[in-house]
């Protein structure tokens, strides 16, 4: 009887720990914009991707030797909804008149304490699977996909109550996040490590693996992820903003797309979910390098039917057609890269690898891409009208996942495979 509530008790896990997420992560840069920080969004969206490098690292040593697992996780927590509460506290009090300095480091010591809980909630799962008898590989995927309906319902609450224009989405994190740390606590103890090997925090940190790039083929695919992560985080950073500021013009003020921006963004995570399931198919029939090149040209129409899409009837099916391809973007790269990356090397190297291409793609890749989209942002949507400025922008991210697909696709080598 226990061993079968344990998997419902990791599935309440981690709907909660993306429900933390989900509360802001689409809607932020909305309330941004509409608070007067809109030229700053990059900012708030690459410190996500900084401060990944260095502290899932970091607490995964500490949850390693010092602290169980589950209890870090709580820690983290409550740290990070204390301060996101506070980021809430400092919009409520100061209104229109919020200043960048004053919500950005008390943002940042949250997201700080939040990323590494990522990992963390997935380590307290794997433990407690395997303390329960069960395959991991096979009883994980299935609890992880309420992970996505946590961040979709999280979305849908943010939507509903009118959160996404305003600070009461830091406040609904908060108070998840709160929530999931007192769950925490509650789940079976995760032993630490007080002996045997210990990794190091560069062996954490995917250092020690940085010698896969004296292997051409290995090389090459570091560094197309890289490239291709600058794509992670732009539309989570401009898209709501982007849809609501259609507000502004009257014939699309009021249509269903401009109020419930986060309703018709989370049909992203939806696709995300089913395509998840796409992935071993597609990886055994076509091959990496043809699933990668998908991803892209994914990455791409993503892009482009932002750029020619509108809130109005027909403009607004570019979008949901936007929304679709995302699952596509997102999973072809993240995972099956991840598996790639898994299979390419030695069992020893497997985790400082797995560090270092989360290190090339939601570390460096996805903090540059955010930052240089800021700029041009900023600078076309200034200078335009608005309409013309958006679709200006969104035909420069989609020809730059354009040209990385093509130069993929020459530069990238597949290994042969002998036949007899």
């Amino acid at each position: 009887m226990q061993n079968s509530k344990i998997k419902l008790r990791l599935i309440v896990l981690s709907f909660l720990q993306f429900a933390v997420w989900g509360a802001y992560l689409t809607s932020m840069g909305r309330y941004l914009g509409v608070f007067g920080l809109g030229a700053k969004i990059g900012w708030f969206y690459s410190i996500q991707g900084l401060v990944s490098i260095f502290m899932p690292a970091i607490m995964g040593i500490v949850a390693d030797r010092w602290i169980p697992a589950n209890r870090l996780l709580a820690f983290c927590h409550v740290v990070a909804a204390i301060f996101m509460g506070i980021t809430g506290y400092i919009g409520m009090t100061e209104g229109y008149n919020v200043a960048f300095n004053d919500i950005f480091w008390t943002y940042t010591v949250s997201v700080a304490f939040y990323m590494p809980t990522l990992a963390l909630s997935n380590s307290v799962s794997y433990t407690v699977l395997g303390k329960y008898g069960y395959d991991v590989v096979k009883s994980f995927p299935p609890i992880r996909v309420f992970g996505t309906v946590g961040f979709i319902v999280s979305m849908l609450f943010v939507d509903y109550t009118g959160f996404q224009d305003n600070y009461n989405q830091f406040f609904a994190s908060a108070a998840w996040g709160i929530l999931l740390a007192i769950y925490s606590l509650s789940l079976p103890a995760c032993p630490v490590n007080k002996g045997g090997e210990r990794k190091s925090l560069a062996a954490a940190l995917g250092f020690e693996a940085i010698r896969l790039f004296k292997q051409k083929r290995m090389a090459i695919f570091l560094l197309f992820s890289m490239l291709l992560g600058v794509a992670l985080q732009i539309s989570n950073g401009y898209a709501n903003p982007f849809i609501n500021g259609f507000g502004s013009i009257p014939e699309y003020a009021g249509t269903f797309a401009v109020e419930h921006t986060n309703m018709l963004i989370s049909l992203s995570q939806v696709s995300e979910t089913l395509c998840i399931l796409l992935i071993p198919f597609f990886l055994g029939k076509f091959g990496i390098k043809r699933v990668m090149i998908i991803a892209m040209l994914a990455w791409f129409l993503r892009f482009l039917f932002f750029a020619v899409g509108d809130p109005g009837i027909p403009g607004v099916f570019f979008f949901v057609l936007s929304m679709a391809v995302y699952g596509v973007a997102f999973d072809f790269f993240n995972i099956s890269g991840s598996l790639f990356v898994n299979n390419e090397v030695p069992e020893s190297m497997r985790s400082g690898a797995q560090g270092l291409f989360m290190l090339m793609t939601n570390g460096l890749g996805a903090s540059i891409g955010i930052m240089v989209a800021q700029v041009a942002v900023n600078f076309f949507t200034q200078n335009q009208t608005y309409f013309e400025g958006w679709s200006t922008v969104w035909c420069i991210f989609a020809g730059y996942a354009l040209l990385i697909a093509v130069l993929f696709a020459f530069v990238f080598k597949e290994k042969k495979v002998k036949n007899g």
